[in-house]
């Protein structure tokens, strides 16, 4: 009896298992899904719903929120939505730079995420600003917002346009609109936090009593050529995003406020780098003079130095005729030239402002 047992589960293993259309999917990394929500004539309809139960009907959009999710997350997305194999490889990894595309009847719209980290002073390791970015994957029925890293949460936005039912109406582009006009706002915020940090550097700079330690200049610079990465490259995006067809006529006008405001953004970002860059470089200028103010001291008290050293070198010869050895004043005549040519050098030295 315990052969054709072992036997049968042999053979069991060894054949495919089949997976009946009735058996419930399993649910991989379900802490990668935020939020999902149906959303119907601009309000969201109640009740808790899984990405995989949804379909498509007529005035309906599904909007689904992800944060880090695993390969085996996305396939399941994918096989629910119907997305290409290569828009799940993108969406997966994270790092990629802002961009816009249409694969079909989905637009790929990767926006950066930038948020400050509060500090009490910047040192050479401090962290200022910390990036991410956000996928959204735009369909006719369906907006899927992937999210990389601590920065971005898009729950404020959610909330937000929630309020907005009008807005809500024009379907998934205008959730594609609250995320970008919420990430071009952060923009406007840590730009101006971190003009805040250039006004004390630049304090520090021009103080009177300031720190000899300029690696901290070097890692604000680190992290704002950070933020240059996530700001500077959205207006391609977003241009291309106004030329494509695929954009309700309604949200137009909302998509170039965000541009415009965008702009300003660039433009106060490319400001601060060029003010830090002058920062910087009359910093580097003091240094190069204190170190001049250095060594002009250090000559200066090793020409002092240098006139007793002559002195005792020639007195230090030897010779059996050479002024003052007879003499009983010659040790104190030659101590006294000795201090008052010292003493003169130093006055010299100290009007000219090398002492």
């Amino acid at each position: 009896m315990l052969l054709p047992r072992a036997l049968g589960r042999l053979l069991g293993g060894l054949a495919p298992r089949v997976v009946h259309a009735d058996q419930p999917v399993r649910r991989a990394n379900s802490d990668a899904v935020v939020d999902c929500a149906i959303y119907r004539s601009g309000i969201r309809k109640p009740g808790t719903v899984h990405f995989a139960q949804t379909r498509r009907h007529r005035g309906e959009f599904v909007w689904l929120g992800l944060h880090e999710p695993d390969p085996a997350t996305m396939r399941a997305v994918a096989v629910t939505f119907g997305l290409h194999e290569l828009l799940v490889e993108q969406a997966v990894e994270g790092g990629h730079r802002p961009a816009a595309e249409t694969n079909g009847d989905v637009t790929r719209l990767v926006l950066r995420t930038a948020r400050y980290v509060e500090h009490e002073e910047l040192t050479a390791t401090s962290e200022v600003v910390d990036t991410g970015d956000v996928t959204l994957l735009i369909g006719p029925w369906f907006v899927i917002t992937v999210r990389h890293g601590a920065a971005g949460a898009l729950w404020p936005v959610r909330r937000e346009i929630e309020k907005r039912p009008e807005l809500l109406r024009a379907g998934p582009w205008a959730v594609a609109y609250a995320v970008a006009d919420r990430l071009v706002d952060d923009y406007l915020d840590v730009s101006t936090q971190v003009e805040r940090d250039l006004e004390r550097l630049e304090e520090e700079t021009f103080a009177t009593r300031r720190s000899s330690e300029i690696a901290h200049f070097y890692q604000l610079k680190l992290e704002m050529v950070e933020l240059k990465r996530a700001v500077l490259p959205l207006h391609e995006p977003l241009a291309r995003l106004l030329d494509l067809t695929v954009v309700p006529a309604g949200l137009r006008p909302y998509f170039v406020d965000v541009r415009g405001r965008l702009a300003r953004a660039i433009d106060r970002v490319a400001g601060f780098d060029d003010l830090l860059n002058s920062i910087l470089q009359a910093r580097l200028t003091q240094v190069t003079l204190e170190q001049n103010n250095d060594m002009r001291m250090i000559a200066s008290w090793a020409a002092i130095a240098a006139v007793p050293t002559v002195g005792a070198g020639i007195y230090g010869m030897n010779f059996a005729n050479m002024p003052g050895i007879d003499s009983r004043y010659g040790f104190s005549v030659t101590i006294v030239i000795i201090v008052l040519v010292c003493s003169g050098l130093f006055w010299r030295l100290k009007r000219a402002g090398w002492l």
